[in-house]
């Protein structure tokens, strides 16, 4: 082999050899943390943990090889919530997914890695982000319904029972969620002929109260709102 010929052999070696060393490197772990609203034995928990590494998978991350994943389950407890926020953060993650404002809110107190929540009736009311159009900071995600839906539970409320004439409406009075949803059902409740009232939930004692005092007169229906203390109650 020429002198020259072996020299180019060699340079073009030396520069293979440090890329085939570097693609057998094995692919960075990255790091999920995700603080649900249930217990871990919920009958919904199977279903959205399958969900989630189902998507997950079918963008290119697979649990075991290029992603981990710590569950922790907040069941709509504050004091559980950020219990287990503060150990979600001590485990580093790359990005943490929250569901229901109670996961959101320590998280957000706490930390300022990046956020993905869900099920959030209200988050600018909740000061979880300052806009729908610009989040900012480092929370983003997807509001549960829009608030003119409200107007539409009594729509459908009529529609099912057209005797129907009042509209209770469980909701949490401490969220902005709840006042909110009960500002439109009040505003367009006279144009479907019902008179609604709110009963305000603060414990299972307070709405069972509330629900036999309500249900003491005719033609009553009920609307639960999209809150998280109204749904536990409720259920």
């Amino acid at each position: 082999m020429k002198r020259r010929e072996f020299i180019t052999l060699l340079g073009g070696a030396a520069c293979v050899w440090p890329l085939a060393a570097r693609a057998q490197q094995p692919e960075r772990t990255r790091r999920i943390g995700v603080l649900m609203n249930l217990t871990a034995d919920d009958p919904e928990a199977p279903g959205r943990v399958a969900a989630f590494a189902q998507g997950l998978g079918e963008l290119g991350w697979t649990i075991g090889r290029n992603v981990r994943i710590d569950y922790r389950w907040g069941a709509n407890d504050p004091d559980r919530g950020r219990r287990y926020a503060e150990e979600l953060i001590a485990l580093m993650p790359d990005v943490i997914l929250a569901s229901g404002s109670t996961a959101v809110r320590p998280l957000l107190r706490a930390t300022r890695t990046s956020i993905v929540f869900v099920q959030v009736t209200d988050p600018v009311g909740l000061g979880l982000v300052a806009s729908l159009a610009r989040p900012g900071g480092s929370a983003t995600g997807f509001t549960l319904h829009e608030f003119g839906m409200s107007g539409k539970w009594l729509e459908l409320l009529k529609e099912f029972a057209p005797r129907v004439a009042r509209a209770g409406v469980l909701r949490d009075s401490s969220s902005p969620g709840g006042i909110g949803q009960f500002a439109v059902i009040q505003a367009v409740a006279p144009s479907v002929g019902l008179e609604s009232s709110p009963l305000d939930v603060r414990d299972a004692g307070e709405i069972e109260r509330a629900i036999a005092a309500f249900a003491g007169s005719a033609n009553g229906g009920l609307i639960v709102t999209a809150s998280a203390l109204a749904a536990a109650i409720a259920n």
